[in-house]
Protein backbone atom coordinates (compact mmCIF):
# COMPACT_ATOMS: atom_id res chain seq x y z
CA UNK A 1 0.00 0.00 0.00
CA UNK A 2 1.53 3.37 -0.96
CA UNK A 3 2.33 5.83 1.81
CA UNK A 4 0.07 8.83 2.16
CA UNK A 5 1.31 12.22 3.24
CA UNK A 6 -0.83 14.73 5.05
CA UNK A 7 0.56 18.23 5.32
CA UNK A 8 -0.91 20.50 7.96
CA UNK A 9 -1.20 24.22 7.76
CA UNK A 10 -0.64 26.34 10.83
CA UNK A 11 -3.75 28.52 10.69
CA UNK A 12 -5.47 29.22 14.00
CA UNK A 13 -8.13 26.51 13.64
CA UNK A 14 -6.23 23.89 11.68
CA UNK A 15 -4.93 20.56 12.95
CA UNK A 16 -1.36 21.91 12.60
CA UNK A 17 -2.01 24.69 15.06
CA UNK A 18 -0.44 24.22 18.47
CA UNK A 19 -2.91 26.49 20.22
CA UNK A 20 -4.14 25.32 23.61
CA UNK A 21 -7.63 26.47 22.60
CA UNK A 22 -8.42 22.89 21.58
CA UNK A 23 -7.30 19.61 23.06
CA UNK A 24 -7.81 15.87 22.69
CA UNK A 25 -7.93 14.91 19.04
CA UNK A 26 -10.17 12.45 17.21
CA UNK A 27 -9.86 11.68 13.53
CA UNK A 28 -13.04 9.84 12.62
CA UNK A 29 -13.81 7.98 9.45
CA UNK A 30 -17.17 6.57 8.41
CA UNK A 31 -16.46 2.98 7.40
CA UNK A 32 -18.17 0.04 5.76
CA UNK A 33 -15.70 -2.08 7.77
CA UNK A 34 -12.46 -1.64 9.67
CA UNK A 35 -10.07 -3.83 11.61
CA UNK A 36 -6.86 -3.63 13.60
CA UNK A 37 -4.24 -6.35 13.62
CA UNK A 38 -1.34 -6.77 16.02
CA UNK A 39 1.25 -9.42 15.18
CA UNK A 40 -1.14 -10.90 12.60
CA UNK A 41 -4.06 -11.25 15.04
CA UNK A 42 -7.24 -9.18 14.71
CA UNK A 43 -7.63 -7.31 18.01
CA UNK A 44 -10.54 -5.06 16.99
CA UNK A 45 -13.05 -5.11 14.16
CA UNK A 46 -16.32 -3.42 13.16
CA UNK A 47 -18.60 -3.49 10.17
CA UNK A 48 -20.56 -0.31 9.37
CA UNK A 49 -19.63 2.38 11.84
CA UNK A 50 -16.82 4.71 12.83
CA UNK A 51 -13.09 4.17 12.94
CA UNK A 52 -11.75 6.76 15.37
CA UNK A 53 -8.08 7.52 15.90
CA UNK A 54 -7.66 9.15 19.32
CA UNK A 55 -4.77 11.27 20.51
CA UNK A 56 -4.24 12.87 23.90
CA UNK A 57 -2.16 16.01 24.15
CA UNK A 58 -0.37 17.37 27.21
CA UNK A 59 -2.87 18.72 29.70
CA UNK A 60 -5.83 16.67 28.51
CA UNK A 61 -8.15 15.30 31.20
CA UNK A 62 -11.17 13.04 31.55
CA UNK A 63 -13.38 16.12 31.07
CA UNK A 64 -12.04 16.62 27.54
CA UNK A 65 -12.36 12.88 26.89
CA UNK A 66 -16.02 12.96 27.99
CA UNK A 67 -16.75 15.99 25.82
CA UNK A 68 -15.04 14.50 22.78
CA UNK A 69 -16.76 11.15 23.22
CA UNK A 70 -20.17 12.84 23.51
CA UNK A 71 -19.46 14.83 20.37
CA UNK A 72 -18.28 11.90 18.26
CA UNK A 73 -21.17 9.65 19.34
CA UNK A 74 -23.66 12.39 18.44
CA UNK A 75 -21.87 13.43 15.23
CA UNK A 76 -24.23 12.99 12.29
CA UNK A 77 -22.21 11.42 9.47
CA UNK A 78 -24.56 8.69 8.22
CA UNK A 79 -27.21 9.21 5.56
CA UNK A 80 -30.91 9.37 6.33
CA UNK A 81 -33.70 8.40 3.89
CA UNK A 82 -33.30 11.72 2.06
CA UNK A 83 -29.58 11.21 1.50
CA UNK A 84 -28.51 13.82 4.06
CA UNK A 85 -25.93 13.23 6.80
CA UNK A 86 -28.42 13.36 9.67
CA UNK A 87 -27.82 10.10 11.54
CA UNK A 88 -25.23 9.26 14.18
CA UNK A 89 -23.49 5.93 14.78
CA UNK A 90 -26.12 4.71 17.29
CA UNK A 91 -28.98 5.49 14.91
CA UNK A 92 -27.50 3.15 12.28
CA UNK A 93 -26.52 0.47 14.83
CA UNK A 94 -22.92 1.01 13.83
CA UNK A 95 -19.76 -0.11 15.53
CA UNK A 96 -17.12 2.09 17.10
CA UNK A 97 -13.46 1.13 16.62
CA UNK A 98 -11.19 3.27 18.83
CA UNK A 99 -7.49 3.30 17.95
CA UNK A 100 -4.81 5.17 19.92
CA UNK A 101 -2.59 7.28 17.65
CA UNK A 102 -0.16 9.73 19.24
CA UNK A 103 1.13 10.91 15.86
CA UNK A 104 -2.00 13.06 15.44
CA UNK A 105 -0.36 15.49 17.89
CA UNK A 106 2.66 15.94 15.62
CA UNK A 107 3.93 19.46 15.14
CA UNK A 108 4.91 19.56 11.47
CA UNK A 109 5.47 23.30 11.10
CA UNK A 110 9.25 23.12 10.97
CA UNK A 111 11.76 20.94 9.19
CA UNK A 112 11.19 17.50 7.73
CA UNK A 113 10.86 15.50 10.93
CA UNK A 114 7.73 15.82 13.09
CA UNK A 115 7.95 16.80 16.73
CA UNK A 116 5.74 14.88 19.15
CA UNK A 117 6.26 17.29 22.05
CA UNK A 118 2.54 18.22 22.07
CA UNK A 119 1.53 14.58 22.64
CA UNK A 120 0.69 13.48 26.16
CA UNK A 121 3.32 11.32 27.88
CA UNK A 122 2.62 7.61 27.33
CA UNK A 123 1.29 6.93 30.85
CA UNK A 124 -1.15 9.86 30.67
CA UNK A 125 -2.18 8.96 27.10
CA UNK A 126 -2.80 5.31 28.03
CA UNK A 127 -4.87 6.36 31.05
CA UNK A 128 -7.02 8.70 28.91
CA UNK A 129 -7.40 6.17 26.10
CA UNK A 130 -8.47 3.45 28.56
CA UNK A 131 -10.87 5.90 30.19
CA UNK A 132 -12.39 6.83 26.81
CA UNK A 133 -12.83 3.14 25.95
CA UNK A 134 -14.55 2.41 29.27
CA UNK A 135 -16.84 5.42 28.87
CA UNK A 136 -17.64 4.52 25.26
CA UNK A 137 -18.61 1.03 26.40
CA UNK A 138 -21.16 2.47 28.81
CA UNK A 139 -22.66 4.70 26.11
CA UNK A 140 -22.53 2.53 22.99
CA UNK A 141 -23.20 -1.21 22.61
CA UNK A 142 -20.48 -2.10 20.08
CA UNK A 143 -17.01 -0.82 20.94
CA UNK A 144 -13.77 -2.40 19.75
CA UNK A 145 -10.22 -1.10 20.12
CA UNK A 146 -6.72 -1.16 18.85
CA UNK A 147 -3.91 -1.90 21.31
CA UNK A 148 -2.14 0.99 23.01
CA UNK A 149 1.59 1.08 22.29
CA UNK A 150 1.49 -1.76 19.77
CA UNK A 151 2.61 -1.73 16.14
CA UNK A 152 -0.85 -1.95 14.57
CA UNK A 153 -1.98 -2.59 11.02
CA UNK A 154 -5.27 -0.81 10.40
CA UNK A 155 -7.44 -1.81 7.46
CA UNK A 156 -10.59 0.01 6.45
CA UNK A 157 -13.08 0.70 3.74
CA UNK A 158 -13.95 4.37 4.11
CA UNK A 159 -17.48 5.15 2.95
CA UNK A 160 -17.69 8.37 0.98
CA UNK A 161 -14.89 9.00 1.78
CA UNK A 162 -16.08 10.70 4.96
CA UNK A 163 -13.35 11.82 7.37
CA UNK A 164 -13.55 14.48 10.08
CA UNK A 165 -11.05 16.00 12.48
CA UNK A 166 -12.66 16.64 15.88
CA UNK A 167 -11.30 18.56 18.82
CA UNK A 168 -13.00 19.95 21.87
CA UNK A 169 -12.23 23.07 23.87
CA UNK A 170 -10.41 22.53 27.14
CA UNK A 171 -12.54 22.08 30.23
CA UNK A 172 -12.30 24.97 32.66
Amino acid sequence: MPARLWFRSASANSPGSRSRDTLLIALLQRVAEASVRVEGEIVGQVNQGLLVFLCAERGDTEKEADALLAKLLAYRVFYDDQGKMNLNVAQVNGGLLLVPQFTLAADTRSGTRPSFTPAAPPDQARRLFDYAVRQAGTLHPLVQTGRFGADMQVALINEGPVTFWLQVPPAH
